[in-house]
């Protein structure tokens, strides 16, 4: 008896020895990455759409975990905290697993994750090189677009890089106004389809060009439904789009330069997307006189958002980086017996001191000019940010 306990004991031994061998082949499995992201500023104005205030505040302060589950999966964890309005609140961003295994180029997300539409959205805002998103994100996509559902992605095997998905969300923050609460909103509501593709130009150049579809089943707005004051005072300081429509489309392209294809010491980012967001309004039944005669503008199926932007971000040295983007959107807002126009451009030049790849601290100047934009006026808003990290943090997007 005592020499079978012996050889059990044995056997256990030499299954849970197997077993931390196989972890201590992946340090993740036993050493989940953590990490924090600290996020301050200093503000002379306010910005429309804009999750900072005037004044001193906290930007987004970050704490994420991730680690491979096993050979299978991977799992990332990633909470915000946020303060607007004198209060903190805890968000959570991300909480998401990904296939790491599947055959032919294939993989699965599912949970919480930010959207692979556009350049910038499936990107975290401290690795921005200005001190905010381009007011087509804070118009179009709450500043930045994540949900709860699945994406199943493709990687081609081909020379130049080229990847496709499908994802499909809940679409709650992407709803139009309901004013009464008495609308049907689909509990999937939002579905997109998207492309990306690019290579290398020689050893000291690379580019990438990409194609987004958004499609939302809970973003046609009626015109009885929506009033600007109460709709803005809902949507302050949160992550929901202030303009929505069926049908987003999305082009990006981004091209970047290195000197010897070395980017630690020099390099150049240049940058744009353009957005369309049609199918904005429609006619209720039982409302339709309601806005057959409009003062400024007759709604029309012709009527959509649109915004785009362009930048171009220099390091001309190991500790420094200088950035000017310019950027518009044109939308149109629902009064209570007319259609309004609006426009907003916005022209930003920042400066960045870089002490290493985990500390920022920024200066930016910021020229906005808005017509028909209640409470925006014509202003020069200059912005002092720091963003610091500590901890493991992951490789950034291209």
């Amino acid at each position: 008896m005592s020499a079978l306990n012996t050889r059990v004991s044995f056997l256990a031994l030499a299954c849970a020895f197997s077993s931390y061998s196989a972890m201590a082949e992946d340090s993740s499995l036993t050493n989940p990455n953590i990490s924090a992201v600290l996020d301050g500023y200093y503000q002379t104005g306010d910005r429309p759409m804009s999750e900072r205030e005037e004044g001193f505040g906290l930007g987004e302060t970050e704490l994420a975990l991730s680690a491979n589950i096993d050979e299978m999966f991977y799992g990332k964890v990633t909470a915000v905290v946020e303060s607007a309005d004198g209060e903190t609140e805890v968000n959570l961003e991300e909480a998401f697993i990904q296939t790491l295994a599947l055959p032919s180029g294939l993989s699965i997300r599912a949970g919480r994750f930010l959207s692979d539409i556009g350049y910038l959205n499936n990107q975290h805002l401290h690795t921005d090189s200005f001190t905010e998103r381009p007011a087509a994100y804070r118009a179009f996509l709450g500043n930045h677009y994540f949900d709860d559902g699945i994406r199943l992605s493709y990687v081609a095997p081909t020379d130049l890089y080229w990847t496709m998905g499908v994802e499909a969300f809940g679409g709650d923050s992407l709803r139009a106004a309901d004013e009464h609460g008495d609308r049907d909103f689909d509990d999937v509501g939002v579905f997109t389809a998207l492309t990306k593709i690019g290579g290398d130009i020689g050893v000291e150049s690379s580019w990438q060009l990409g194609l987004s579809y958004l499609r939302n089943e809970n973003g046609l707005a009626y015109a009885e439904e929506h009033e600007e004051e109460e709709v803005e005072e809902e949507e302050e300081h949160s992550h929901s789009a202030s303009y929505t429509g069926e049908n987003t489309y999305i082009v990006d392209f981004v091209y970047k330069w290195a000197p010897n294809g070395n980017y630690k010491y020099q390099n150049l980012t240049l940058s744009g997307e353009y957005f369309r967001v049609t199918d904005i309004f429609g006619e209720e039944p039982g409302h339709v006189e309601d806005i057959d005669d409009m003062d400024d503008h007759e709604i029309s199926d012709d009527d959509y958002h649109e915004g785009w932007y362009l930048s171009s971000v220099y390091q001309f040295s190991p500790s420094w980086s200088a950035g000017v983007r310019y950027g518009e959107i044109d939308t149109y807002e629902i009064h209570e017996d007319h259609l309004d126009p609006q426009k907003l451009e916005e022209t930003e030049v920042s400066l960045a001191w870089h002490s290493s790849h985990f500390s920022t601290v920024r200066l930016q100047f910021t020229h906005q000019k808005g017509t028909n934009f209640d409470g925006v006026e014509d202003d020069n808003i200059v912005t002092l940010q720091y963003v610091m990290s500590l901890g493991a943090h992951g490789a950034h997007q291209f």
